[in-house]
C-alpha cells in the first residue's frame, strides 16, 4: 500500500488518532536519526585513525567531510520539501534509506593512506564508507519538521522548537560515546548496534510520513478551490548571509578548539565530543523562546572569556588544565551569542528549510575553513586568533553601532593601540626582547577590551587588531622557522640565548642540539650531544644501552622521528632505521643547516615514510629494540598501544629484544594501560620516571618511559637497580587496549587522582 491511496481510507477517529501520534513520533524520530547521527561521527573517525597515524587532524577532516554532506542533506530535504507533497516525499526518502542499508555495517573501505594528499584520501575514504548513510540521516531533521510544520497540529506554526529536541538527541550520543559506549563496546559491536538503531529510525521515519499524510496537510488544502494561498515570505540576501555568518564562526571555532585540545592529549572521542556537545547545547539553550542566559550577560562574558582565552594563547599559562577550561568556556560563550541572534532571526515555519540550510552553508564553510584550507594558507595557528576576532562581531545590532560611533571613539583605540605596537616595536629592535614586547602588547589589548566590553563596535575593531598584531608578529618578530602540514605544525627556534636549536610540535619540545657553547659566544663544534628525553642518563638511552649488551650489537627501529636525537645514542656499525609520517619532519632532521643528529651520528639511517605500525610490519629484518616515540604535540597516537600493535612488535624484533615505550603524557598515567595490554601477550612492563636534577642548561626534560621483556632477564643491567625501573603489576580484571577497544577516560582518572 502505498501513501498516494491513504486519502481515500480516512475516517474521524482515524484521523484524531493519528494527529495525537504527529507530534510523539516525530520528536522520537528526530531524536533517535539526531542520536545515530552523532554517534557515527566519533566511531567512524575513531576507524579511520590508524590509517593516518592517530592524528588529530583526521578529526578536523572528518568534521569538514560531515558538515559539508550535512548541508547537501539540507539541501536535499529542501527540494524534496519543496517540489513534491508530503506523501511522495516521504516515499523518496524511505527509499533512499533503503538504499543505504547498503553500506551498512558501518566500516572500514579503504586502501593504503596517500602521503601525497591524506585530507583528500580521508574524505574519500569517508564517501565510500559512510558517505550515503550519513546522508540520509542528515537530511532528517529538517524534512521531519517540515512535514510536522506542513500539519495542522497545533504546534505546527512554530515548529523550531523540534530542534532543540534534535540537538538534544545529538547532545546524548556525544555524553554517551565516551562515557557509556567506548568504554563498554568494542567498534564491531558499535557498528553492529548502530546498524539496528538504523532499522529501528527508518520505520520511525516511515511512522512519522504515514501519520502526516494520513491527517489533513497544507498540500491539501492548498489543493482545495475555496482556500486561498498565501504567499511565502521572501529571504532577503543579507539575512541569508547572516544566517551563514552567524553560524561560520562557531563552526571554526569549534574545530579549531578541538584540535588544539587533542593535540596536547590524544586523538580520542573523549576529547572530539566535548566541544561538539556544547556546541550542540548552544542551540538547547538558545533556540527558545526565553533564554537560559540574559543577552545582557552573554554580552558582558564574551569579551571577558575572549581576553582570557587570547592571553593564555599568547602568555603561555602554566596550567594545562586552566588553559582548557578557559578555551572551553570561551568556546561556549560565542556559541551562545551566536545561536542566540540566529534564533533571532529565524524565518517563518515556511521558509525552515532555507533556513536550516543557511546554518549548515555555514557551518560547513567554517569546518572547510579551520579544518583544511588554514593549513594551506598559513604556517601557523593563525585562524584560531582570526576566528576569535570574528566572534566579536557576532553581537547584537553590530553593523548599526560600527556607523553611529563618533569618531574620536575610533581614534582614541587607534591612538592607544599603535601605542602599544610602537612600544613591541621599539623594545624588540632596541632590547632584542620580542617575548617582552608581547606581553606589553597583550596587556594593552586585553585593558582595551575589558574597559570597552560594553560597546561591541570596540570590541570587534580590537579583536582585528589582535589578529593583525599576531600576523605582524610572527611574520617580522619571531624568532622561530614554521612548518605546517597535516600533521600540524613544527616550529623551530633557538632559545637560551641562542645556545640550542629546538624543535617544537604543538606546546611540546621533540628534541633539542647544542649549537653554542654555554658562554654563547663561540659556536658548539663535534658530534651532537642527545638532550631533552634522550640525554645519555636517560631511561631511552639506558634502555638502547642494555639491548646493545645483551645482543652483543644493535638493530634499532624507532617509530617517530623528531630532530633525530636518538641516532646520537647508536655507535658505528649498527642498524637504525626510523618510522616517520610526516614528511616536513623528515625535511627538517635530514636538513643538516637545521640538526645535524642524523648526518654527523647515522648518516646511513634508513628513514621510512609512513605510519610507523603500518610500515614497519612491511619490514624482515629482526630489531634487538624497537623504539616507540611518536607524538603529535603531547598525545600519543593509541593505536601504536594496542595488544595487535604490541604482537605486531613482538614479530619484528630479535629473540631477546624489546620495546620501549615513551608515554610521557600531561594529561594521562598509561602505565596500568600499557601494562595490561603487555600481559595479554605474556610481556613484562618496567616504567622508570625520570625527572633530571641537572642544571636547567643543560637541556634535560622528564620523560616516564615503559620497557616491554619477554623475560627479565633480556633487560641485563637494566635492572640492576631495582629502585629505578619499576615493575608494574596490572589489574587483570580491566580491560587491554586494542584495535576494536580502547578508551583514554580511566588514563585520565589515575593522572588526576594518583601521586607519583
Amino acid at each position: 500500500m502505498t501513501f498516494a491511496r491513504i486519502g481515500a481510507m480516512r475516517s474521524a477517529p482515524l484521523e484524531e488518532t493519528l494527529a495525537q501520534l504527529i507530534l510523539p513520533v516525530s520528536v522520537i524520530a528526530i531524536s533517535l536519526s539526531a542520536l545515530l547521527l552523532f554517534v557515527v561521527e566519533p566511531m567512524f573517525a575513531k576507524m579511520a585513525l590508524p590509517a593516518l597515524g592517530g592524528s588529530p587532524a583526521v578529526w578536523s577532516v572528518a568534521m569538514v567531510f560531515f558538515q559539508i554532506v550535512m548541508l547537501l542533506g539540507y539541501i536535499y530535504a529542501h527540494v524534496l520539501t519543496k517540489v513534491l507533497p508530503v506523501r511522495i516525499g516521504a516515499l523518496v526518502h524511505i527509499d533512499l534509506l533503503c538504499l543505504a542499508f547498503l553500506f551498512l555495517p558501518v566500516g572500514l573501505r579503504a586502501g593504503e593512506a596517500s602521503q601525497d594528499n591524506p585530507a583528500f584520501w580521508l574524505i574519500g575514504v569517508f564517501g565510500f564508507s559512510v558517505g550515503l548513510p550519513f546522508f540520509a540521516l542528515s537530511a532528517q531533521g529538517p524534512l521531519l519538521q517540515a512535514w510536522f510544520a506542513r500539519s495542522d497540529h497545533p504546534c505546527a506554526k512554530d515548529p523550531y522548537f523540534l530542534y532543540a529536541a534534535s540537538n538534544i538527541g545529538s547532545f546524548a550520543a556525544l555524553v554517551a560515546y565516551p562515557f557509556v559506549i567506548e568504554p563498554l563496546f568494542g567498534l564491531s559491536a558499535q557498528a553492529t548496534t548502530w546498524t539496528i538503531g538504523f532499522v529501528v529510525m527508518a520505520g520511525l521515519v516511515a511512522a512519522a510520513g504515514f501519520t502526516t499524510c494520513a491527517t489533513p496537510t497544507r498540500d491539501d488544502e492548498s489543493s482545495s478551490t475555496t482556500v486561498t494561498a498565501i504567499p511565502t515570505p521572501r529571504i532577503a540576501p543579507m539575512t541569508f548571509l547572516k544566517w551563514v555568518g552567524l553560524s561560520l564562526v562557531p563552526s571554526g571555532l569549534m574545530v579549531s578548539v578541538t584540535a588544539h585540545i587533542s593535540t596536547d592529549i590524544a586523538a580520542t572521542p573523549l576529547l572530539w565530543v566535548i566541544p561538539l556537545g556544547l556546541y550542540l547545547l548552544s542551540f538547547v539553550w538558545t533556540f527558545r523562546t526565553r533564554p537560559l542566559i540574559s543577552d545582557k550577560v552573554l554580552n558582558l562574558l564574551l569579551p571577558v572569556t575572549a581576553t582570557m582565552v587570547l592571553m593564555s594563547m599568547l602568555l603561555n599559562f602554566d596550567s594545562f588544565v586552566i588553559a582548557i577550561i578557559i578555551h572551553l568556556a570561551f568556546f561556549f560563550i560565542s556559541a551562545l551569542v551566536s545561536q542566540r541572534l540566529l534564533y533571532q532571526l529565524r524565518p517563518d515555519a515556511s521558509q525552515l528549510t532555507v533556513f536550516y540550510m543557511g546554518i549548515s552553508l555555514g557551518g560547513a564553510l567554517g569546518g572547510l575553513f579551520a579544518g583544511l584550507i588554514a593549513s594551506f594558507l598559513f604556517s601557523s595557528i593563525l585562524e584560531y586568533p582570526l576566528l576569535i576576532a570574528a566572534t566579536l562581531f557576532c553581537r547584537a545590532g553590530l553593523l548599526n553601532l560600527l556607523r553611529e560611533t563618533p569618531t574620536r571613539e575610533f581614534a582614541r583605540i587607534l591612538v592607544i593601540a599603535a601605542a602599544g605596537v610602537m612600544a613591541e616595536v621599539f623594545v624588540s629592535l632596541t632590547f632584542d626582547k620580542p617575548g617582552i614586547a608581547r606581553y606589553i602588547v597583550t596587556i594593552v589589548f586585553a585593558a582595551l577590551i575589558l574597559l570597552d566590553w560594553r560597546k561591541p563596535q570596540i570590541t570587534a575593531i580590537i579583536g582585528v587588531m589582535i589578529v593583525a598584531h599576531l600576523a605582524i608578529f610572527q611574520q617580522f618578530f619571531a624568532t622561530g622557522e614554521s612548518l605546517r602540514s597535516f600533521f600540524g605544525v613544527s616550529v623551530i627556534d633557538t632559545i637560551m640565548n641562542g645556545q640550542f636549536r629546538i624543535l617544537r610540535h604543538g606546546t611540546t619540545l621533540h628534541g633539542a642540539e647544542r649549537i653554542r657553547n654555554a658562554n654563547g659566544s663561540s659556536p658548539y663544534v663535534g658530534r651532537p650531544l642527545p638532550t631533552t628525553y634522550y640525554h645519555p642518563d636517560g631511561p631511552i638511552a639506558q634502555a638502547i644501552a642494555a639491548a646493545r649488551d645483551v645482543n652483543g650489537g644493535l638493530n634499532l627501529s624507532v617509530i617517530g622521528l623528531g630532530a633525530g636525537s636518538i641516532a646520537c645514542l647508536t655507535r658505528d656499525g649498527e642498524s637504525l632505521i626510523f618510522y616517520e609520517i610526516d614528511p616536513v619532519v623528515i625535511k627538517i632532521a635530514t636538513d643538516p643547516n637545521r640538526f645535524r643528529f642524523l648526518s654527523d651520528c647515522t648518516p646511513n639511517a634508513k628513514i621510512v615514510l609512513g605510519d610507523g605500525r603500518l610500515t614497519l610490519g612491511n619490514q624482515e629484518a629482526n630489531s634487538d629494540a624497537i623504539v616507540v616515540d611518536a607524538f603529535s604535540s603531547d598525545a600519543i597516537p593509541v593505536h601504536l598501544l594496542t595488544r595487535e600493535a604490541f604482537a605486531l612488535y613482538l614479530t619484528k624484533l630479535s629473540d631477546r629484544g624489546i620495546i620501549v615505550l615513551h608515554i610521557s603524557n600531561n594529561m594521562m598515567d598509561l602505565r596500568e594501560v600499557i601494562a595490561r595490554t603487555a600481559a595479554d601477550l605474556g610481556l613484562s612492563t618496567y616504567v622508570r620516571k625520570d625527572f633530571p636534577a641537572t642544571a636547567p642548561s643543560d637541556m634535560r626534560s622528564a620523560s616516564i618511559v615503559a620497557v616491554l621483556t619477554r623475560d627479565p632477564a633480556h633487560l641485563g643491567s637494566l635492572l640492576k637497580d631495582g629502585t629505578i625501573w619499576e615493575k608494574i603489576d596490572p589489574n587483570m580484571a580491566s580491560s587491554p587496549w586494542t584495535d576494536d577497544y580502547s578508551t583514554i577516560l580511566p588514563a585520565i582518572v589515575a593522572k588526576m587522582f594518583k601521586h607519583w
